[in-house]
């Protein structure tokens, strides 16, 4: 299965054996959205809801962590996911959601998983079937294994800020990056990581929400000033949108990535940890 799944082939494919489609939609604070409810009112036939809000390590410093291999398993477990299910991942979320839900199932070894392109706002708009009600999930057993997916903690980004090893390419919004606009998380400081670059996520994306061709993703690269030959950190603001910068370089074949998953909600909380502000440098 590709990496991009389209509407039209995921529709001629709902039913197959093994093909599990999951809903990963989670939606910012102040969105005032329920994902849960949402899925309960249309979702695509036979989805699951995966409730990514909650798939994440309370017990971690981290801010909103990734989870664990135990908890990833567990979450598996409840929504019916089995070792060998090829995966369909979607979401009707402002932030993409459905790319951190790809880096957690490839992390924990799972390689056949797809992202919806366009997800469920094209599927909607081209009129297809939508299903109502909780989801029909069924006991599940995933044994989760060491897979792709580098995380950078932030004693590794400090570290980065000496050596220069790594690229480092912020996801958010360039008000929020050059601190002209508040961070949405009270008391936070403003800026971005000494030296990181600036690539608001959407840049990846058509309008119509699908992922740009290879063309269009390298130029929407270059034009942030990443250099595609040499390893990229993605950060945001908690590890989301970042996601999704991670999921367009692997489009385009580049695995020497890693995401900082504390992002901002971390770096930007420590009053110790140097902070920029204005354009990149």
């Amino acid at each position: 299965m590709d990496d991009l799944i389209s509407t039209q082939e995921l529709a001629r494919r709902l039913g197959e054996p093994g093909l599990v489609v999951i809903d990963a939609s989670a939606h910012l604070p102040d969105a005032g959205r329920d994902a849960r409810a949402e899925f309960a009112m249309g979702h695509v036939p036979g989805a699951r809801f995966l409730d990514l809000e909650s798939l994440k390590d309370a017990d971690s410093a981290v801010p909103a962590a990734l989870p664990t291999a135990a908890q990833f398993a567990a979450r598996m477990a409840e929504i019916g996911v089995n070792d060998g299910d090829r995966v369909v991942i979607y979401d009707d979320s402002a932030v993409k959601t459905s790319a951190r839900a790809w880096f957690i199932f490839r992390m924990h070894g799972f390689r056949d998983v797809a992202l919806l392109d366009g997800g469920l706002g094209k599927w909607r708009a081209e009129g297809r079937a939508l299903e109502q009600g909780a989801a029909e999930g069924g006991a599940g057993h995933v044994t989760p294994s060491a897979g792709p997916g580098t995380v950078r903690d932030k004693a590794e980004m400090l570290a980065n800020l000496a050596s220069g090893a790594e690229q480092v390419l912020d996801a958010r919004g360039a008000g929020r990056f050059t601190g002209a606009e508040p961070e949405i998380r009270p008391g936070m400081a403003s800026g971005h990581i000494p030296g990181s670059r600036n690539m608001p996520f959407g840049q990846v994306l058509n309008a119509d929400g699908t992922f740009k061709d290879a063309a269009g993703l390298r130029a929407a690269f270059e034009s942030a000033g990443i250099a595609l030959d040499k390893p990229v950190t993605t950060t945001c603001g908690s590890g989301v949108t970042a996601s999704v910068l991670l999921f367009a370089m692997h489009l385009l074949g580049k695995d020497d990535v890693a995401l900082y998953d504390g992002s901002w909600s971390e770096w930007g909380a420590d009053p110790e940890t140097p902070k920029a502000t204005g354009p990149a440098e």
